[in-house]
């Protein structure tokens, strides 16, 4: 692969957005989640679950803050790798950018810091009310950065005048044809994330014996929400299949591996794609399940990547495997939330070890999969940056040298790497020191629940409090 200004400003992007993702892939959830711990401590006026909620605040505002500064750095990058892009669709997507700042960042900022410092100097349904806006600041940027990039991919509501795209429709713009199915799907994919986060380290606590009542609850809240979500996330997976093969067919001919097309065609399980010899070694299929699931008919017509023109096509030898990787994590996800619910029946829940170190073993899957199924969108939409209007080639900036697009690539990778492994060890201490006992919250001790006796704590269990209820 030769080096090439086009070739580096789209490494440099992928990598900054695949640091950037993975920050609100957490806290949108979280941040719904701290909501909902500030509700319950409202409502019921147990402290563990505002023992709870500090904890994880000062996780979210780590996180938040990390988001924001690769967050910054690839709006910069708009004008200095892809000035033309910029000047061809900025009537279109830079009002939707500006949605995204001026509604959503503008009310997480505004309101975290209420959250993070208000608690014991406003009322407490002031301190809720902060936590629910923040927690729809997070929904509202998601909101709009998803309906932004699925404009690139299922272009609507405008007209092209000069070489520059204008809006005729911002209905249209706005919820374009694919933003239904990737907002669902990447909202669900966010609370999964969040979810496995929670489990795993509730499991952590658990399994070393240390805050037992919180480990408990923030087990029992995470594992509720992803056997609720995972099946739902297959479902919402398979409706959003359905709508790249209406809108994007050669991606979904790439992804599944298939180059004939035809009817019955089959589910490629594993393969070497070779796109050379526009062939696959190694093929090991189902036949005509690629054509049920995607069709919902055995005998329906799938697309083949034989059948788009070789300079309009996404090359398979990459998203073939995110996305198998996408789809294997989401059947792991189905996998525990099914033994989660075995365990809980049986009154195992709680007791289990080699379930609790699954559960730590898969807090990043969460991550992974949406990597894996960020790649599989991007790379499947090339070679086009709006999906049959402009091509990727077209968009980089004119006067961007090999040399200048190296050193800026160079140096993102070693601040990157100091910034978050610096955010990355302090984050890995405030998940060691884990949430104040409860005593410590606030709360008066005569409200609280005595603490157990020595003897029924558990082995190692420095820190064992009582059960809030």
């Amino acid at each position: 692969m030769d080096l090439d200004p086009l070739i580096l400003s789209r490494i440099q992007f992928a990598f900054t957005i695949s640091f950037h993702i993975l920050f609100p892939s957490f806290t949108v959830g979280l941040a719904c989640w701290i909501a909902l711990l500030e509700a319950l401590w409202v409502g019921t006026g147990k402290g563990i679950y505002r023992s709870l909620s500090e904890f994880w605040t000062k996780i979210f505002a780590l996180s938040f803050g990390l988001g924001v500064v690769s967050g910054i750095v690839m709006s910069y990058q708009f004008g200095t790798n892809w000035s033309r892009w910029s000047d061809t669709v900025g009537n279109v997507l830079g009002p939707l950018i500006q949605y995204e700042v001026v509604t959503a960042f503008f009310l997480e900022a505004a309101f975290l810091g209420i959250l993070l410092f208000g608690r014991d100097r406003v009322p407490r349904g002031i301190h809720l009310m902060a936590a629910c806006l923040v927690a729809l600041g997070t929904l509202l940027s998601s909101f709009w950065i998803l309906s932004a990039n699925s404009w690139m991919h299922t272009p609507a509501g405008f007209t092209i005048r000069d070489g520059r795209y204008f809006v005729t429709d911002w209905w249209q713009v706005v919820f374009n044809p694919s933003f239904p199915y990737r907002l669902v799907h990447m909202v669900t994919a966010m609370f999964l994330t969040t979810s496995f986060v929670v489990a795993g380290i509730s499991a952590w606590y658990l399994l070393t014996r240390r805050y037992l009542d919180h480990a408990r609850l923030g087990l029992s809240m995470a594992l509720g929400l992803i056997t609720v979500l995972a099946p739902l996330q297959i479902f919402l997976g398979d409706q959003h299949g359905l709508n790249t093969l209406e809108h994007q067919p050669a991606k979904i001919a790439a992804m599944e591996g298939n180059w004939e097309g035809g009817t019955r065609a089959p589910l490629v399980l594993f393969a070497i794609p070779d796109v050379k010899a526009e062939t696959n070694h190694w093929e090991i299929g189902i036949d005509g399940l690629s054509s049920l699931i995607l069709t919902h008919d055995l005998n329906g017509r799938v697309p083949g990547l034989k059948e788009f023109p070789a300079d309009e096509r996404p090359s398979p030898a990459i998203i073939f495997w995110t996305f198998r990787l996408m789809v294997g994590i989401g059947m792991l996800m189905l996998a525990v939330a099914v033994v989660h619910l075995v365990l809980r029946f049986r009154d195992r829940l709680y007791r289990t070890d080699w379930f609790f170190r699954v559960l730590i073993a898969c807090m990043p899957i969460g991550f992974i999969a949406i990597l894996a199924g960020w790649f599989t969108t991007e790379i499947g939409r090339q070679p086009w940056v709006v999906q049959g209007h402009l091509r990727t080639a077209d968009a980089v900036t004119p006067s961007l040298t090999v040399a200048a697009a190296l050193t800026s690539l160079l140096a993102f990778v070693v601040a990157y790497s100091i910034i978050y492994g610096a955010g990355t060890y302090y984050l890995i201490r405030l998940l060691r020191i884990g949430p104040k006992p409860l005593h410590d919250t606030g709360q008066p001790r005569e409200a609280q629940s005595p603490k157990r006796p020595l003897s029924a704590a558990e082995p190692g269990d420095d820190h064992a409090i009582t059960p809030a209820e």
